[in-house]
């Protein structure tokens, strides 16, 4: 994986093209009528302007992590999750390491480090669906408090995701 500080940047400060209506991830309001609708970004309140500026520096760092390929794949995400999500696409359980691993790295960097246990939850929950079910299973056999990032690697290396038959899919 390449690293491609310069090239796929995004400014921390919104711009209109982030701000646009149809983004679910927009600071809302609801009317006395309790219609809600988004706020405009003069009406945006502290606790607003941080969780989007915490997206938008998210989204800087994920951009920073991958390959230019892979941007290309994500370019249009507008939240994390999204390109989470995407990026999580087919990728093998070493992969989802190695970008975790990158992640955490970045994020030292910076100056903001988690314990084991917070890793092992975050990565646990970033897993796709069709890792659902060995991630429940792994949480509930371990009781996830005494298992490390390095551990919960080695327990599911080995490990195929639960995917459903076409069949399974269509019953439900």
């Amino acid at each position: 994986m390449a690293n491609n500080l310069g090239t796929t940047t995004v400014a921390y400060t919104l711009t209109e093209s982030q701000s646009n209506n149809s983004d679910p991830k927009i600071p809302i309001k609801t009317s006395a009528d309790r219609v809600v609708t988004p706020k405009e970004e003069a009406e945006w309140n502290d606790d607003d302007k941080k969780k989007m500026e915490l997206n938008a520096k998210a989204i800087n760092l994920l951009h920073c992590a991958i390959s230019f390929e892979e941007y290309q794949k994500v370019s249009r995400c507008k939240t994390t999750k999204e390109i989470w999500e995407k990026l999580q696409d087919g990728e093998s359980i070493n992969e989802v390491f190695e970008r975790f691993s990158i992640i955490i790295n970045n994020f030292d960097a910076m100056g903001t480090t988690y314990s084991e246990q917070t890793l092992v939850r975050k990565l646990l929950r970033s897993l796709t669906k069709e890792w659902e079910t060995t991630a429940t299973v792994l949480a509930e056999s371990n009781n996830l408090s005494p298992i490390t990032y390095d551990e919960l690697r080695g327990k599911l290396l080995p490990m195929k995701p639960h995917t459903k038959t076409r069949t399974q899919r269509k019953r439900e």
